[in-house]
C-alpha cells in the first residue's frame, strides 16, 4: 500500500518535472535588465512607496499566463497564428510593427544590461556585447529546445541573487508593511509613466506570445494542464518576488540617502559604499544573468510570433533551411541591438525606460486580441474562460488604457 502510495507521488513529481518550464522561464525572465532598470528606479525615486503595484501585476499575471497556456495547448497554435486568422493580416500587420519596434528596444536594453554589468568588473562593452551576442546566437541556431530550456532553468535560480542584495541593504520591514497596506500614489505624469512601466515590465506583451508558442513545443496535454498551472504559479511568485527586493534594495539605500539613478548599472555602483562590496557585486553578477537570460528570449520570442503571425515556419529544433525566416529574423535583432550599444553616447537610458512604457501601452492591445479568443467557443471549445477570468483580464485592460491616457493627456492639462 505504501509503496504503491510512494509510487504514485514519485510518478507525479516526475511528471511535474518533465512539464516544468515555460511557466518559471517566462516568469523569470520577466526580470530583464530592462525591468532591473525600472524596478531600480522606482526604488531609488519613490521608495518603498510604489511596491504595492506587484500584488494587483501578479494577479493579472497569473490569470494571463494561465489563459495563455490553456489556449496554445488547446487549440495548438500561437497566439500570432490566432490574431491573423480571426482577426485579418492587415490589424495583425499594424500591432506586430508596434511590437517588433518595442521588442528591438528591449533587446537593445538587455545588452546594455551586458554592458554595464561588465563594465563595473573591468570588461570593455567592446569585447562583452559582441562576445555575448554571438554566443547567445550559437545557443539558438545550433542548440536544441531541450537543452536551452535547461540552460534557462539555471539562468531563473540565479536571479534569486537579489534577495542578498536586498537584506544586505537592512530594509526597514515595518515601512514596507505600511506602504503595501496603505498605498500612496501622487497622481503626475513621471509617478503614471513609472506605473506604466512597471505594469508594462511585470505583464509584457511578447511574454504572452512566448508563452503559448512554449507549451506548444513542449507538446503539453490538457490532461496535465494541473501541473502546468503549478509551473505558472511558481513563475509567477519568482518574477514578483525577484522585483520585490530589486525594488527593496534600492529604496532601503539608495531612496533613503536620495541618490538618483539612470540605469541598473548605476544602482550596483551606488550599492558599493551603502552596502558593501558583496552586495554591489551580487546587483550587479544579477543584472549580468537576467540581461544574457533575456537577450536570449526576448529576440526569440519575436522571431516566433512574427514568423507565426505571418505563416512561416518557427522553432529552434528546426534546421535553418527548414525556418530560414525565423532565424534570419532572430539573427537580425540581434545585430540591430548589439549595433546600437556599441555607437558611442547612444540614448541608452531613455531606450531602457521608454521600452517598458511602450510595453505597458501595447499590452491592452495584445489582453484584448487574447480575452476574445480565449472567450470564442468555435476555438476553445468546453474550455473558455470563467467569468472570474474574464472579470481580472478587463479590469486590468480599462486600469492600463485610463493609464496610458491619463499619461498621454496630462502634459495637455499642464501646459
Amino acid at each position: 500500500m505504501l509503496k504503491g502510495r510512494g509510487r504514485s507521488i514519485f510518478k507525479k513529481i516526475a511528471l511535474f518535472l518533465a512539464i516544468l518550464g515555460p511557466g518559471i522561464i517566462t516568469g523569470s525572465v520577466d526580470n530583464d535588465a530592462g525591468g532591473i532598470t525600472t524596478y531600480s528606479v522606482a526604488g531609488a525615486l519613490y521608495g518603498y512607496n510604489l511596491i504595492w503595484t506587484l500584488i494587483p501585476s501578479f494577479i493579472v499575471l497569473v490569470v494571463i499566463q494561465e489563459m495563455n497556456a490553456r489556449m496554445g495547448i488547446v487549440t495548438g497554435k500561437g497566439l500570432a497564428d490566432l490574431i491573423r486568422e480571426n482577426a485579418g493580416v492587415k490589424v495583425t500587420f499594424f500591432i506586430f510593427i508596434g511590437l517588433l519596434i518595442a521588442d528591438i528596444g528591449n533587446t537593445t536594453t538587455e545588452f546594455a544590461g551586458v554592458a554595464g554589468s561588465m563594465e563595473i568588473f573591468g570588461i570593455s562593452k567592446y569585447i562583452s556585447v559582441p562576445i555575448v551576442s554571438f554566443l547567445i546566437w550559437l545557443l539558438v541556431v545550433k542548440g536544441t529546445y531541450k537543452m536551452a530550456e535547461r540552460i534557462f532553468l539555471i539562468f531563473s535560480v540565479s536571479l534569486l541573487t537579489y534577495v542578498i542584495s536586498a537584506l544586505m541593504g537592512k530594509p526597514h520591514w515595518s515601512e514596507i508593511g505600511s506602504s503595501i497596506i496603505h498605498p500612496r500614489f501622487k497622481v503626475d505624469s513621471q509617478s503614471i509613466a513609472m506605473v506604466i512601466g512597471l505594469v508594462g515590465t511585470t505583464i509584457a506583451p511578447w511574454m504572452q506570445f512566448y508563452m503559448q508558442s512554449s507549451v506548444i513545443e513542449k507538446g503539453l496535454k490538457m490532461k496535465n494542464f494541473k501541473y502546468t498551472l503549478i509551473d505558472i504559479v511558481v513563475g509567477c511568485i519568482a518574477t514578483v518576488v525577484v522585483a520585490f527586493f530589486i525594488m527593496v534594495a534600492c529604496a532601503s539605500t539608495l531612496g533613503e540617502h536620495g541618490i538618483k539613478i539612470e540605469e541598473a548599472k548605476d544602482a550596483a555602483l551606488a550599492l558599493k559604499p551603502l552596502a558593501g562590496t558583496l552586495a554591489s557585486a551580487v546587483f550587479a553578477f544579477g543584472l549580468f544573468v537576467a540581461s544574457i537570460f533575456s537577450a536570449t528570449i526576448l529576440p526569440l520570442a519575436t522571431a516566433f510570433y512574427v514568423c507565426e503571425a505571418f505563416g512561416f515556419e518557427a522553432g529552434i529544433d528546426k534546421k535553418w533551411e527548414e525556418a530560414p525566416e525565423f532565424y534570419v529574423l532572430y539573427t537580425s535583432i540581434l545585430v540591430i541591438a548589439a549595433a546600437i550599444i556599441l555607437i558611442p553616447n547612444a540614448p541608452l537610458i531613455s531606450i531602457s525606460l521608454w521600452s517598458q512604457v511602450i510595453n505597458g501601452i501595447l499590452l491592452p492591445v495584445v489582453l484584448i486580441c487574447m480575452i476574445l479568443l480565449v472567450n470564442n467557443k468555435r476555438i476553445m471549445g468546453n474550455y473558455t474562460n470563467k467569468p472570474i477570468n474574464n472579470m481580472i483580464g478587463w479590469t486590468a485592460v480599462i486600469v492600463l488604457v485610463g493609464l496610458s491616457a491619463m499619461l498621454l493627456l496630462m502634459p495637455l492639462f499642464n501646459s
